[in-house]
């Protein structure tokens, strides 16, 4: 357990960023697989440019690696290109 002042307020504001981080992780992640399941080629490329601002406001912050938001929106990409 923490055992000073410093340490304490450590612990909550590293609870608050992940919480944080974690709503915002689960609401990309939604707008991801809305886009991979859906079969309508022109709805898929009307949310895409809002789904890529997501993943690279992520990326900018820390909470995904900047390579795994460039990996996530290539296969964006291809997924919209594969429709017909």
């Amino acid at each position: 357990m923490a055992n000073n002042a410093s340490a304490q307020k450590c612990i909550r504001q590293s609870e608050r960023h992940r919480l944080h981080n974690k709503y915002y992780a689960k609401t990309t992640r939604n707008a991801i697989r809305a886009i991979r399941t859906t079969t309508d080629k022109k709805a898929a490329q009307e949310n895409a440019p809002k789904v890529y601002s997501m993943i690279d406001k992520l990326a900018k912050i820390g909470v995904i690696h900047k390579n795994k938001a460039a990996n996530l929106k290539s296969g964006i990409a291809v997924y919209i290109n594969k429709l017909a």
